[in-house]
């Protein structure tokens, strides 16, 4: 019985539930894999004990690189030599995560042979995460893995992996090529990717319309949703099509348009664009009626982030409107700015967006060259007294108004 998996009550309560859980995937690694049987020995004691018994793996990785390996280590080397060393590894995917299942295989090939089995497909940047390997191992996996094509990912404070919906090869609503940017900005900015430098981490994230498929709103530092700046597209004889059928256009539609830019007089739908916010839900509700308009391209957000140092932040509007069309040098050109300012300005796990917090979003978009629009407002103002430097500037100071 050398080879029997550890008694393990407290883990075992985590398979009953209706969901998957993952210590039925450890416990199936764990036949194969001594770093995956020690692990669940490891998480049992620290589910009795309450006590995380993982050290800061401080720096490890490859040769050449500073990101794109988080070093793990055990506080109970002795009792659970199999997790001694724990090492992550963070893989670029590929954009849109396409994959064959031949190259699959040889990535849990080379897994299996030199790590712990286990796999996260995918990590919450987008990376294929590797869980678990000894440090020696670390040179030979990336070796094997460059011979399939795969490069390391982000990790640090460095460009965390660029990641996308599927963009035009699958959704007809995608406004921009969302796969052919992520390759790119992952090209242009390698030495970014992988030799941390800044701040803190900046990731990309590009969604192809505005139902956002990869929440970049909410989770990435810059956001490039697409978007258009046209009317939409509709088919009468379709919107009527959809009455006749039985769907109750004024509830179901025009009743739930945030805007309220929408009307149905029974045979045709009418939309005020001006007041149109791009929410997608008309369009998701009639697909075969409704279309996004054809002068398509991209809104781009900025400062998004999960409650680490300081609290949950969405993205505000950098950018209302912009073409995405390579070689997108607008786009990166302002990239370089606003890590130009950041890097020189922010604070130590500082996220861009709480350094906009910090300094101001006026102050910080007249340092990064970017004209202020009114889409930039995250909400209305809550100080009836605020007045443009132009104004100042214009002004003679001869009417001077009370107030």
């Amino acid at each position: 019985m050398a080879d029997a998996l550890p008694k393990t009550p407290m883990l075992d309560e985590l398979e009953k539930g209706p969901w998957p859980s993952f210590v039925k995937e450890i416990k199936m690694a764990a036949k194969r894999s001594p770093m995956s049987k020690d692990l669940l020995g490891l998480l049992e004691q620290s589910y009795n004990e309450k006590i995380g018994h993982w050290k800061h793996g401080g720096i490890v990785g490859v040769m050449g690189y500073g990101g794109g390996i988080i070093g793990r280590y055990t506080d109970l080397p002795e009792k659970y030599p199999g997790v001694s060393h724990f090492h992550t590894m963070r893989i670029n995917q590929p954009a849109g995560w396409y994959y064959t299942s031949d190259i699959l295989r040889k990535i849990c090939d080379i897994w299996e042979k030199r790590g712990s089995g286990l796999t996260n497909m995918h990590g919450s940047t987008g990376d294929i995460i590797l869980l678990g390997t000894r440090t020696e191992e670390l040179e030979p996996i990336f070796k094997e893995l460059g011979e399939l094509d795969f490069d390391l990912g982000g990790s640090g404070s460095d460009v965390r992996t660029p990641s996308c919906c599927c963009g035009m090869s699958r959704c007809e609503w995608a406004c921009y090529d969302t796969m052919a940017v992520t390759y790119d900005l992952t090209q242009t900015f390698q030495d970014e990717l992988h030799r941390p430098a800044f701040p803190y981490k900046f990731k990309f994230k590009m969604s192809g319309c505005p139902n956002d498929c990869v929440a970049s709103i909410a989770r990435s530092d810059m956001s490039i949703i697409g978007t258009w700046r046209d009317e939409i597209q509709i088919d009468q004889d379709a919107v009527r099509e959809y009455a006749d059928k039985g769907m109750n256009i004024m509830r179901d539609v025009v009743g739930n348009c945030p805007s309220k830019c929408m009307d149905f007089d029974g045979k045709e739908i009418s939309i005020e664009n001006s007041y149109c916010v791009r929410c997608m839900h008309c369009i998701n509700v009639m697909p075969k009626a409704l279309r996004p308009g054809k002068d398509r391209g991209a809104t781009i957000l900025l400062g998004s982030k999960a409650p680490i140092v300081e609290g949950a932040l969405l993205s505000s509007v950098i950018i209302p409107f912009i073409k995405m069309e390579p070689p997108y040098q607008e786009i990166k050109d302002m990239v370089e700015r606003i890590w130009d300012l950041w890097c020189e300005e922010g604070k130590a796990r500082e996220r861009v967006g709480e350094f906009i917090q910090r300094v101001g979003m006026g102050n910080f978009l007249e340092e990064c060259e970017i004209d202020i629009v009114p889409e930039m407002v995250a909400h209305p103002r809550e100080n009836p007294y605020v007045f443009y430097e132009e104004f100042y500037e214009e002004d003679d100071g001869d009417d001077e108004e009370e107030g």
